[in-house]
């Protein structure tokens, strides 16, 4: 009985905060007091534990750094350089508005920021190039989800710190690599589909004419520069163990890299550099996001302890079939992004039933945290999720929002999720071959 009052506490958190528009972690934490104290008969600072600090400081950490960049231009000014590369090749302007978001996003920019940038742009050159604007609007929004996937990266940081939570610690790093590489391969399969299938989008970019963009100032150069040397110094060391596992000093130093106190050191030298002012930059920290994910986090605690987790693992490994189990949890995590978000949500809520699944099915666990990733981002583009929300706010005028409202909801979202689960029912064959 308290299991699905602990379920549906989950779901009642994410109706009442997309009802309300107030931050969903909020009444998270509520439910985790009142449920946590009252219910299981544990104590308040028990319930307070259950807030994921490691998590909470990655994210700050991570955002905190390359908030330099966006506060100074740097951000905006690689993703004109990017388009304007395109020129001689404008029916390839989808894949350059998709790389363009997917590597700012990558250089840790993430999901919300790259959107409220890259999709107002997006909108403007689909006008000029003669594009259809879902086609545009696809692009970006599939470049900003996995692009911000990569390892050092908004999402990919907060991957990586739930499956350590859920003692994964050894492996977090590589299984995040491979949600990025998925993430990828899908987004490309999926905008070619977008871009070669429907007749009206073969005269992309012509008559299109490409400004070049103003140079880097020295700042940004720098800026550059650092971000460059920031994600070589968190790659290098887990990629050298794994190449030379046997090197102790190699071991000892991957053993103490942390990419939250890395980004740390790197804003304490952009702040020395002078490359933006500081009151700006921690402004711009996402404080929605991490209250969002943090909240959630503290609520599957108590779900934790009140055996839930355990429970829901062992009915879906005893109540479906093996096979079956990616492609529904792919299926879930769609549903569950459709209105709500898939960092502050989806992934906190089911990536906790990961390690006991694997355990009760013998599915690796590398499958279902690709399923869910996959699955939940598909939906993305649904204009009650965050992705859909940011490009109708990118409309110049509520005409045109009136129009591309039900083609992302009756046209892009269903394509993307029915592809997406045919994509995740492939690559769980293909990995289970792997693992």
């Amino acid at each position: 009985m308290l299991s699905i009052l602990i379920v549906a506490s989950i779901a009642v958190s994410v109706a009442i905060g997309y009802k309300t528009k107030f931050n969903t972690g909020l009444f998270a934490i509520v439910f985790a007091y009142l449920i946590g104290c009252f219910g299981l008969g544990m104590s308040a600072s028990s319930v307070i534990k259950g807030w994921p600090i490691s998590t909470m400081f990655v994210i700050f950490a991570v955002s905190l750094f390359y908030n330099f960049a966006m506060v100074n231009g740097t951000l905006e000014k690689t993703a004109g350089g990017l388009l304007y590369a395109c020129r001689r090749f404008p029916g390839l302007l989808p894949f350059a508005l998709y790389f363009a978001a997917a590597l700012i996003a990558a250089l840790g920019a993430g999901f919300f920021t790259v959107m409220a940038f890259m999709a107002p742009l997006a909108l403007l050159i689909c006008d000029e190039a003669k594009m259809d604007k879902l086609v545009g609007a696809v692009a970006v929004n599939c470049g900003a989800l996995s692009g911000a996937n990569f390892m050092t990266s908004g999402s990919g940081v907060i991957f990586r710190g739930l499956m350590d939570e859920g003692g994964l610690a050894d492996v977090s790093f590589g299984y995040t690599g491979v949600i990025f590489a998925a993430s990828v391969i899908f987004s490309l399969l999926f905008i070619a589909g977008f871009r070669y299938i429907p007749r009206g989008n073969r005269n992309i970019g012509q008559g299109m004419s490409f400004k070049k963009p103003e140079p880097f100032t020295r700042k940004q150069k720098q800026n550059l520069y650092l971000m460059v040397a920031m994600i070589a110094v968190v790659l290098i060391f887990p990629i050298l163990h794994i190449l030379l596992p046997n090197s102790e000093m190699i071991t000892f130093i991957n053993s103490r890299m942390d990419v939250g106190l890395v980004a740390i050191v790197f804003s304490v030298i952009a702040l020395f550099m002078d490359l933006a002012p500081q009151k700006q930059v921690i402004e711009k920290v996402p404080w929605n996001t991490i209250i969002m994910i943090c909240g959630v986090g503290m609520l599957i605690n108590v779900a934790i302890e009140a055996g839930t987790i355990n429970l829901l693992a062992s009915w879906a490994g005893s109540s479906l079939p093996v096979w079956l189990i990616p492609v529904i949890f792919s299926v879930i995590g769609a549903v569950m992004s459709f209105f709500s978000s898939t960092l502050g949500v989806v992934c906190p809520a089911l990536f906790p039933l990961v390690p006991a699944l694997a355990d009760t099915t013998g599915i690796s666990p590398l499958i279902l945290f690709t399923c869910i990733v996959i699955g939940a981002q598909s939906s993305a583009i649904s204009p009650f999720s965050s992705g859909g929300s940011l490009v109708l706010g990118s409309c110049a005028d509520e005409e045109e929002r009136n129009v591309l409202f039900p083609r992302l909801l009756f046209v892009a979202v269903p394509m993307s999720v029915l592809s997406a689960t045919v994509f995740n029912a492939v690559l769980s064959v293909i990995l289970g071959m792997i693992a």
